[in-house]
């Protein structure tokens, strides 16, 4: 089989967009991806289906001089979204869609694979096809699983993200955080229910809540660096049966954002200590949990990204722009965070954004994004 074509890859990108599935259970997807791979010349390569992670692949490409191995790693998995694209290649699977591109990102991974298929790189490369991007974290499922181990570990990592606000096939990137990471935060604050006409006899939730919510705002006005960014969002409230009846307990979930992982520690150690200085004010139990798992920033290496925007900025066939950071979530932090490496966006330009029903990237990015980075690559592995 000779390199995808553009045609190729667009066919490709349609095939798994009709068949897009949630975390942990792209089945499908992966039979497809296993297929396309194994038509490919298999002189140099070896694949993993590990059986911890079954949805999972790795392939790894053996380099002819190898002195490092480079990894590329694509997410799978959709959205719990109902498509309303009208397209005629759109979800046949009901109320699953891939509503934030990763079926350009499997597409464009599957084509730099393609094409070091058929030139046998210098260094060994290790794609990783990496199911629960979206959801369960799977980036740090396998690493905590060891699977990064042995000749498929990588000295450095690379992947991307699709991005509706810039040009078609424009590459974007910027040194230091490129995404937030994110953690999740529930809070049940536990007090004593009772008549809405005898306050004193109960303990009330709803006022040690609020009292809360307002402090916990203080977080990021008052000890987070106003040059930095980060959030701190409740986005749920609940609590109380009747209004004539004073709350026993009070439900609070929320978001925390932050640009880099001690900025999120920070934020997460000052709302633990309101948490303890609201039980002893109000008198009620306070059950903070915080949930990062593996959404981590996404904070590019120093070195390598110098590197990469260095050659995207002097390639006269790349568009290049250099981005804010963004404060959605990418699971790929958590492995930049053990690994070396860079993550960019590629331009796909459209009116809908990431997670819409409507979104429809425009698919003349997927050879940009695959020349971008075979080039690229093949440069990396020409330097010491």
């Amino acid at each position: 089989m000779a390199t995808l074509t553009t045609d190729e890859l667009i066919q490709i990108r349609r095939d798994l967009h009709r068949i897009p599935e949630l975390a942990l259970q792209e089945v499908k997807t992966h039979a497809y991806l296993l297929n396309v791979i194994q038509q490919m010349d298999q002189t140099h390569l070896e694949i993993m289906v590990p059986s911890e992670l079954p949805t999972a692949i790795f392939v790894r490409v053996a380099g002819r001089n190898p002195q490092r191995t480079i990894g590329y790693r694509t997410d799978i998995d959709a959205l719990p979204v109902e498509e309303a694209t009208g397209l005629p290649f759109a979800s046949t699977h009901p109320g699953k869609m891939h509503a934030c591109g990763h079926d350009i990102h499997m597409t464009v991974a599957l084509g730099i694979l393609s094409y070091f298929s058929e030139h046998q790189p210098m260094d060994n490369l290790v794609f990783f096809f990496q199911p629960a991007e979206e959801s369960e974290n799977g980036g740090k499922l396998a690493y905590d699983l060891g699977l990064f181990s042995g000749q498929w570990r990588p000295d450095e990592f690379y992947g991307f993200h699709d991005n509706p606000d810039l040009p078609t096939g424009v590459i974007g990137c910027r040194n230091g955080t490129l995404f937030a990471g994110t953690t999740e935060v529930n809070i049940d604050v536990i007090g004593q229910s009772g008549h809405a006409a005898f306050p004193q006899n109960a303990n009330d939730a709803v006022v040690a809540a609020s009292a809360l919510v307002m402090q916990a705002q203080t977080i990021i006005s008052r000890s987070i660096d106003p040059i930095q960014s980060g959030v701190l969002t409740f986005g749920l409230m609940q609590g109380g049966t009747i209004r004539n009846v004073i709350a026993g307990s009070v439900r609070l979930e929320g978001t925390i954002r932050g640009l880099t992982q001690t900025m999120i520690e920070t934020i997460d150690q000052r709302l633990t200590d309101i948490c303890r200085g609201i039980e002893l004010t109000y008198g009620v139990t306070v059950n903070l949990e915080l949930n990062q798992g593996g959404y981590w920033p996404v904070e590019n290496d120093p070195a390598l990204t110098t590197r990469f925007i260095d050659y995207m900025q002097s390639n006269p066939a790349v568009q290049f722009q250099e981005t804010a950071p963004a404060m959605t979530g990418e699971d790929f932090g958590f492995l930049l965070a053990k690994f070396p490496g860079t993550m960019f966006w590629l331009g796909v330009e459209d009116d809908s954004p990431l997670h819409a029903a409507t979104f429809t990237p425009h698919e003349e990015a997927i050879q940009a994004g695959v020349d971008a980075m075979t080039g690229f690559l093949t440069m990396r592995m020409q330097e010491n």
